[in-house]
């Protein structure tokens, strides 16, 4: 059996986990023919199929699973160990792949990271926005942000921010002739504006905390959105509450746009921490990243 090339094995994956040709030849920089061909390729070379596809999707065979789980690891090790090769340079180069949500991104990442690359150029950063509770050996990212309260426990996890709490307004034009809430229950009398969770789709529940009392509310609304900027728009153009974090919030209400809601009842939340797996020796760009993000406290 002639043996398969790194290449059509790297391919392999990619298809596997995009689970879409197109999408696959997208990031592989090839065309949907030839990376179609290849893994025909492949398929003869082993003397098993591999992938089953459709019309509107592609899947792994039980023989594709297997190798899927097998090779992906193998290859990442390899893609580090090229990496951490950068470490003989004069500069650390190489691209940095995070996955988080947009609120830590303007907040806690990208403040800190343009000055990294201005001073780096070698480096580069890719940040993709995801509130997904992602996998990122199975992404291939190199890190990726959650509160510390998410973050598994075989993951390396580095504080990048200080303490998150949520807030709770909804603008004057709203709240003109309505009754304001007084307990979190009295917000499924209101309009509110909603996250879509991309985990099993569903709407996340608004969570509140008062002296050691932690309860949760699912609220019903108009919109719903997927981006914490467009909850706080939709919060200004009056069409209900929002539930984002302080921080982006308090501008508005110090001028009036917004108006404070249930405040006793904001919970606050462990800050955002940087998460990667757990290796013996970091690739220089990563470990840049790491220290440029590093949480220190006020003295």
């Amino acid at each position: 059996m002639q043996k398969p090339n790194l290449n059509d094995l790297q391919a392999f994956v990619t298809v596997a986990r995009e689970r879409s040709f197109t999408r696959a030849a997208a990031q592989l920089g090839m065309s949907r023919s030839a990376l179609s061909h290849c893994m025909r390729t492949l398929e003869e070379r082993l003397g098993l199929r591999l992938l089953t596809r459709t019309t509107r999707s592609v899947s792994t065979t039980e023989a594709g699973a297997r190798l899927l789980a097998t090779v992906a690891p193998r290859l990442q090790e390899i893609d580090l160990e090229i990496g951490s090769l950068a470490a003989l340079r004069d500069q650390p180069a190489g691209t940095v792949r995070i996955t988080a949500h947009d609120h830590a991104i303007t907040t806690a990442l990208w403040p800190r990271l343009m000055p990294l690359m201005q001073q780096y150029p070698d480096v580069q950063i890719e940040l993709s926005v995801d509130y997904a509770m992602t996998d990122i050996a199975a992404q291939r990212f190199d890190a990726g942000v959650r509160t510390g309260n998410r973050v598994d426990k075989d993951m390396i996890a580095v504080p990048i921010a200080p303490e998150l709490r949520m807030a709770v307004a909804a603008s004057p034009q709203y709240l003109e002739g309505r009754r304001l809430p007084k307990q979190p229950q009295d917000l499924v009398q209101h309009r509110c504006i909603n996250l879509r969770l991309p985990t099993h789709g569903g709407l996340y529940a608004w969570d509140f905390e008062k002296k050691g009392q932690a309860l949760n509310v699912r609220v019903p609304g108009q919109a719903t959105f997927n981006n914490t900027y467009l909850m706080l728009q939709a919060a200004l153009d009056g069409m209900g509450f929002a539930y984002v974090p302080w921080d982006i919030m308090a501008p508005h209400i110090a001028a009036g746009r917004l108006v404070p809601v249930l405040e006793d009842w904001w919970p606050t939340f462990p800050g955002y921490h940087l998460y990667y797996a757990n290796r013996r020796q970091l690739a220089p760009a990563l470990a840049l990243v790491v220290e440029a993000l590093r949480y220190r406290k006020p003295a």
